[in-house]
């Protein structure tokens, strides 16, 4: 790809991003053990801004999965570590473009440290309005919503909702990020074709962008590219191209 892109007049509204291919880029680079995941860490600010400066409304990344806990031991220390160093670098940085920070994922599994951090984090940003970044941690959308159903069956056990009342809008207000626009963009990174429980509900008709780029090489140039195709791309929504078009 080129970095002689034309700015499209049309961005989505939600883009999503699988941050993959750290680990490979450290060992490609002959990088020290963790290395990877440091410049990875790094590569996410020029994305944000980037974000940003372009008029994307949401942003969400993929930081560690529900299923990131089966990694080794001394990798998920390290990763957690990463997690509390990005929010302290990202407060600074939240303040000045005034980004709203969030997160999404079962906070059950993480230190009380790191929860108590990302709870801080979203109440000093939470009256931010120029864009909201959301970091997926201890995120799967299948537990996402396992867990909107188990609440729905709660108000209708409790006599507050009954079962013929429960439509697709029901279950989508317990989803995490009910109250943003639905993701309209995914890209992954790292030459991966699968969303490995990624946002499954939340991005059920996002347009998807796949890269062979190792996430730590991954710049705003390939993003342009990525933008000016989904901004070409026909999205029907189930309608015919002639629907459209009247």
């Amino acid at each position: 790809m080129t970095s002689q892109t034309q700015i499209p007049t049309t961005v989505p509204q939600h883009i999503a991003i699988i941050m993959d291919g750290n680990n490979r880029f450290g060992k490609a680079n002959q990088l020290a053990t963790g290395a990877g995941h440091v410049a990875g860490k790094d590569a996410l600010d020029p994305i944000v801004e980037h974000c940003l400066a372009r008029g994307v409304q949401v942003l969400t990344v993929f930081a560690f999965s529900s299923e990131n806990w089966a990694r080794p031991a001394n990798e998920v220390e390290l990763l957690m570590g990463l997690l509390e160093q990005t929010i302290h670098e990202q407060m600074p940085r939240m303040d000045q473009y005034q980004i709203r920070l969030r997160f999404i994922g079962d906070r059950s599994q993480l230190s009380d440290r790191l929860a108590a951090l990302m709870a801080d984090a979203e109440t000093k940003t939470a009256h931010f309005e120029a864009m909201t970044l959301v970091i997926a941690i201890s995120y799967g959308g299948q537990w996402d919503i396992t867990n909107a159903a188990k609440a729905v069956a709660s108000q209708v056990a409790q006599g507050y909702l009954q079962a013929k009342d429960i439509d697709v809008d029901c279950l989508a207000k317990y989803l995490q990020l009910s109250d943003l626009p639905a993701v309209d963009m995914l890209i992954r990174t790292g030459g991966e074709y699968r969303i490995s429980n990624f946002l499954l509900w939340q991005a059920a008709y996002a347009e998807l962008f796949f890269t062979p780029t190792l996430w730590p090489e991954f710049g705003v140039d390939e993003l342009d590219e990525m933008i000016e195709m989904f901004a070409n791309r026909e999205r029907r929504f189930g309608k015919t191209s002639e629907q459209l078009k009247r």
